[in-house]
């Protein structure tokens, strides 16, 4: 498989640029989001585009284009074929735009080739258990080898997709629901106690599930981590008692996890977490304007006032700017033609999806 890389990391965010070539910002800049309004994507737009005008040097204003479809497949490929190179489009992605790409989904059409990142917003996750199973460490996790484990998931090839390639790597019986519309609809399940293990994103673990763990009725496993500089898993800042996954499978089997399947979690959970949200502009947009909104990025992320919004809404991450974003995109899609036959065989013996 053809390795994508992403164009102009470097010379993108160049400070240096030919003042006769030196381009404002456009006044309107139009923002395509592939996901309906009232979504997570929409909402994570809709809360950076003021923060980010508030930023630039000239009045910019970003207008929201929702075009969803596809679970974000059709509005994506429509800006790949007909956003302007002139600074005036960008675009908002979130995992599944990045893992239809990563499966090689035939309704795919677009690429990274000819898009530059600007921001990612990162998130975490974490896995949990009913207590009735009494497993409240990795070295519990024998209690359970043998148990069925009812999931409520959403899809095989959406955000759980990480998830259930790490229970699996633990060998524990998860018997996959799938077909809820939202994470929200699974711990519903789960507090209902048809579903017995579950995983929420960070924001949603905050606000609906810690509190069901101060009264007992849920025991969190681990969680995901995020990636420090060097793409290395580390402590989720938000859960920094709960172990990385990486920490509950070395306790559990007695060495660190490896080989394809461990690779292809790594890849779908940097895909799916690190880069949970994105901002891309075409490459061909003018260099003064991509350092501009760079510039404007870089500050907007030191704001006092932002960084209190941004607790609330996005958590206690830092966003990856520029070429690091890029760097950390790049490292997640380059699936070697080895992983990719792995992970479609997975799919197809184990949840019967066939990717075409």
């Amino acid at each position: 498989m053809k390795k994508i890389i992403i164009a102009g990391l470097v010379a993108t965010f160049s400070l240096i640029s030919s003042p006769s070539f030196s381009q404002e910002v456009p006044s309107n800049i139009e923002w395509t989001i592939p996901f309906g309004v009232g979504g997570g994507t929409d909402v994570w737009a809709r809360f950076i585009s003021p923060h980010l005008s508030k930023q630039l040097d000239t009045p910019t204003t970003f207008i929201i284009k929702n075009v969803p479809g596809g679970g974000s497949i059709t509005g994506t490929n429509l800006f790949y074929q007909r956003a302007r190179e002139n600074g005036s489009n960008i675009i908002g992605i979130s995992a599944s735009t990045i893992f239809p790409l990563m499966l090689g989904d035939s309704r795919v059409r677009y690429s990274f080739d000819k898009w530059t990142p600007l921001m990612a917003s990162p998130t975490g996750g974490v896995v949990y258990i009913q207590p009735e199973f009494n497993v409240t460490s990795a070295e519990d996790l024998h209690k359970i080898q043998d148990v069925v484990l009812p999931f409520a998931a959403q899809g095989p090839t959406q955000l759980e997709l990480p998830v259930l390639i790490a229970l699996d790597m633990l060998g524990l019986n998860v018997r996959a629901v799938f077909g809820m519309t939202s994470r929200g609809e699974g711990r519903l399940a789960f507090e209902r106690g048809e579903s017995k293990i579950d995983f929420q994103t960070t924001s949603a673990y905050i606000n609906s599930v810690a509190g069901l763990v101060n009264d007992g009725k849920a025991i969190p496993l681990f969680s995901l981590g995020i990636l420090d500089e060097s793409g290395k898993t580390i402590r989720d800042p938000a859960f920094p008692d709960i172990p990385t996954f990486e920490e509950f499978y070395t306790l559990s089997k007695g060495e660190e996890p490896s080989g394809l399947q461990y690779e292809a979690y790594n890849k779908f959970m940097t895909a799916g977490f690190a880069l949970q949200k994105a901002i891309l502009i075409p490459s061909k947009a003018p260099e003064s304007v991509k350092t501009k909104l760079l510039e404007a990025l870089t500050k907007m992320v030191e704001d006092p006032d932002f960084k209190n919004d941004a607790m609330e809404q996005i958590g206690p991450y830092e966003n990856i700017l520029g070429e690091l974003a890029g760097a950390h995109l790049e490292q997640a899609i380059a699936m070697t033609p080895e992983l990719h036959s792995w992970v479609k065989d997975w799919l197809k013996s184990k949840y019967n999806v066939t990717i075409e």
